[in-house]
C-alpha cells in the first residue's frame, strides 16, 4: 500500500506526529493513541486533538491493556501482532505505535486522509 507524501504532509525524514494523531512513514502507519482500559467494548473512537481514541476491555495491569490493544489494533489493520510496535506508552494511556504495512485502514483514518 503506498501513500503519496505530499498528501499527508510528511516526508521520510520527517515522521513527526506532533501535528497530527497519524503520519505514514513509508509503508508503516504511526498512531498517536489515547487508550481507555476496562471499556465495555473494544472500539477505535474518534480523532480528539492530536490522538486517535482507542477503547479496550482489558484491565490495565503491567501492560496487559497495552498488549490486548496491539492484538485488537492487529486484527482492525489487517496485519500480525508482530507488526506493530509501541513506540512508547506500554504503561501509560498515551502511547504512540507503529503499524506496519497496514492491509486496511479504519474509517476514522481513511476519513482524515481523504482530506
Amino acid at each position: 500500500m503506498k501513500h503519496n507524501k505530499a498528501s499527508t504532509g510528511t516526508s521520510k525524514t520527517n515522521t513527526s506526529t506532533r501535528d497530527s494523531a497519524f503520519v505514514w512513514d513509508g509503508d508503516t502507519l504511526v498512531l498517536n493513541i489515547l487508550g481507555k482500559p476496562s471499556a465495555k467494548r473494544d472500539a477505535i473512537g474518534k480523532i480528539k486533538g492530536k490522538q486517535i481514541n482507542v477503547s479496550v476491555t482489558a484491565a490495565p495491569r503491567a501492560g496487559k491493556a497495552t498488549d490486548y490493544m496491539v492484538r485488537f489494533l492487529a486484527e482492525e489493520f489487517g496485519v500480525s501482532s508482530s507488526d506493530i510496535e509501541v513506540v512508547f506508552g506500554r504503561t501509560n494511556v498515551n502511547k504512540q505505535l507503529r503499524i506496519k504495512a497496514p492491509k486496511r485502514l479504519p474509517a476514522v483514518i481513511g476519513q482524515q486522509e481523504l482530506c
